[in-house]
């Protein structure tokens, strides 16, 4: 049985205010935003959106009041134009790892879940969604089975992080000792297909005066979106992570079917074009292990093949099951025996230890709990069998 140490419900927030929030606004649209409600006169804007901003993303800041380097005759104009609420934190559970998800509701029946894996990166990883559900369906994946609601807002995928620091206690954004290090766009939906947003957001989080964190230590991970592979690089300078899985287009087809619009070969042109790469800025390439399906040693030569010359890692991903699957995860022996061969044959290829499997929080695992019993109900239901 798996250990839950907390559930907890935020109080109830209002899922859709009146006025705007400022959460997912660019510098530049922060001030106009300031300007076209009637709050600050242009010649101010500029300024005054750099103290908002800095409230805002620096210090997390959720009330005007707090402000207290903008005057409070300015504070009064501000508060009812616009908002600085988070979303709802539904439900709030702790693996026994440290490994942390939350089931955050955008609104109604708009629901996402992201995950806080310590001991990932330089200190801890936290993995966002880009969209609510997938249109994707790889077979191996849970959130596959749950069919794309929408795309999420910068605004929604920014409010993920802050969702994470306000746990966390990370504000003001630290210079060292963060315990929130790297941000992974490995959560629900396909990044590419919400690529705006998805920059918008970056930007934001990059922000050296706001969340801070290195363009170097985001990774958007794609099941391989290749029209898309150029823009992500020049639009973002995130570092590229590739959901791989086969060696083959007749395997990659079934568990990935996004391989039957992008098959393998322009799939690795593009990852080869990809702006920025190089020894600094390497490809990660996440294979998930299946037992008997893309675990074999000709499986491994195979794939030190099809990336020779790539600058690469390869991460190996013990399969986490969920409800349902048809998939059984590898032996240790097996993935161990698949790693030597990449080793040999020049390819960093560590073994992703399996985090928060007991919350279904590992990879592969998320979906949204709109599309699934919620777990304190589906307790009570064993409880009265």
């Amino acid at each position: 049985m798996g250990v839950t140490l907390d559930l907890s419900r935020a109080p109830a927030t209002p899922l859709a205010p009146k006025a705007p929030n400022l959460t997912g606004l660019s510098r530049q649209e922060l001030a106009a935003a300031l300007v076209d409600a009637g709050a600050v006169p242009p010649e101010k804007a500029k300024m005054r959106a750099a103290q908002v901003w800095r409230w805002l993303h620096h210090y997390g800041v959720t009330d005007f009041d707090r402000m207290t380097d903008i005057a409070k005759e300015q504070r009064a104009k501000l508060a009812p134009a616009f908002s600085l609420e988070r979303p709802e934190v539904v439900e709030r559970q702790v693996s026994r790892d440290g490994t942390r998800k939350w089931l955050i509701r955008m609104g109604p029946g708009i629901e996402v879940e992201t995950v806080y894996i310590p001991d990932v990166g330089r200190a801890g990883a936290l993995c966002v969604s880009s969209q609510v559900g997938c249109t994707l369906n790889c077979t191996f994946c849970h959130t596959g089975t749950q069919s794309l609601v929408r795309n999420l807002t910068a605004a929604e995928i920014v409010a993920q992080v802050q969702v994470a620091r306000d746990d966390l206690g990370e504000w003001p954004s630290p210079k060292e000792d963060r315990r929130l290090s790297n941000i992974v766009f490995m959560g629900m939906g396909e990044p590419l297909y919400n690529l705006d947003n998805v920059a918008q957001a970056i930007d934001i989080i990059a922000d050296h005066e706001g969340i801070a964190i290195s363009r170097r230590r985001i990774t958007v991970s794609t099941s391989g979106v290749v029209p898309q592979l150029q823009a992500l690089g020049e639009k973002t300078q995130a570092m590229l992570a590739i959901s791989l899985h086969a060696t083959n287009d007749e395997l990659r087809e079934k568990l990935v079917p996004l391989n039957k619009k992008y098959p393998l070969k322009e799939l690795m042109a593009g990852i080869r074009a990809y702006p920025g790469l190089g020894n600094a800025r390497r490809v990660t390439f996440e294979y998930v292990m299946l037992k008997g399906v893309n675990d074999s040693p000709a499986e491994a030569k195979a794939l030190v093949q099809l990336l020779k010359g790539i600058p690469a890692k390869i991460n190996l991903i013990p399969f986490n099951p969920w409800p349902g699957t048809e998939y059984e995860c590898s032996s240790w022996s097996t993935i161990e025996r698949f790693a030597a061969i990449l080793n040999r044959g020049g390819y960093a290829s560590p073994i992703r230890t399996p985090r928060g499997r007991d919350i279904l929080a590992a990879c592969g695992q998320l979906k949204s709990e709109s599309e699934k019993l919620r777990a304190s109900a589906r307790r009570k239901i064993e409880q009265a069998d």
